[in-house]
């Protein structure tokens, strides 16, 4: 089966650095990735674009927007962008930056709002620059949502149900609530269920190695809870297949997610429709 992983980091930040030598035990390099993509037939991945001036200085003010794959000099071939984007450093020369990217054809297909991270709403007119890009280019709105990887996150601006608003507002434009909104899974399925330009990725459920993620799929209640709201949302063309990589390994990460959702859905979820929510020209 052929796999497009709709959600990993290709970039030179501290932390998952040290989550993926201390906790996933991923190889979190470019050699790393090909390899493990290789071994478990990933065709095409999507990186969110992230920076951070320093060691652990993520979420700051300052990063130039947009953020890019800053791991290595270039991504692997098989890897499209979203251009990460810093709302403090959002104004009209980042937008010049990112338009000359995107007119460049880097294989840039969405831009990336890490919702949480920073602290303003989704819909908080700071981003519409960034969103009117969006909507000119037809590029995909990833966004991040649930939980945040740092502790300086703010979760009220995390909630998935802030972005119903946001896909009522540009009903033209796909938007992706990354990580299924975790812990407000069946929140985000409701959005989703309600608006027919919101996808769901299944990244970052679980961050760790492959031991962790056997004990963690061994609890049938922690399954069950993401099966429930995937059946109310009864929609398998608006889920895919995710990682967040570096945070978990992906042939354990494929495994834990195969439990997830029904056997006649795999090509539609792990494959096709990424396709149709970022429109890869595969």
């Amino acid at each position: 089966m052929k796999i497009i992983d709709s959600h990993i980091h290709f970039s030179n930040i501290a932390s998952l650095k040290e989550f993926a030598e201390a906790e996933s035990d991923v190889d979190y390099s470019k050699a790393g990735y090909e390899k493990e993509a290789l071994d478990n037939n990933v065709v095409h991945s999507i990186c969110m674009g992230i920076s951070e001036p320093s060691p652990h200085a993520f979420p700051d003010t300052i990063t130039e927007t947009p953020m890019h794959a800053t791991l290595d000099e270039r991504m692997p071939p098989d890897v499209s962008l979203c251009l990460g984007i810093n709302p403090h450093t959002l104004d009209d020369d980042s937008i010049k930056r990112m338009e000359g990217l995107i007119m460049a054809g880097g294989n840039i297909v969405g831009i990336k709002i890490f919702a949480g991270y920073y602290h303003f709403d989704v819909c908080d007119a700071i981003y519409t620059p960034a969103y009117r890009l969006a909507e000119k280019y037809d590029l995909t709105v990833a966004i991040h949502s649930g939980d945040t990887f740092s502790d300086r996150g703010l979760l009220i601006y995390s909630q998935p149900l802030s972005i119903d608003r946001l896909a009522l507002t540009y009903r033209d434009t796909r938007i992706v609530i990354c990580h299924l909104g975790s812990p407000w899974i069946l929140d985000a399925c409701e959005v989703t269920f309600k608006n027919k330009n919101v996808y769901l990725d299944l990244s970052g459920l679980l961050g760790g190695n492959t031991a962790y993620l056997d004990y963690m799929t061994s609890k049938q209640l922690f399954i069950d809870r993401i099966k429930g709201a995937l059946i109310f949302l009864d929609n398998y063309k608006k889920v895919m297949y995710g990682t967040d990589w570096p945070l978990a390994p992906m042939a354990a990460y494929i495994d834990f997610c195969k439990l997830l959702v029904p056997a006649e859905t795999y090509e539609k979820v792990f494959y096709s429709n990424a396709i149709d929510a970022y429109k890869l020209k595969l």
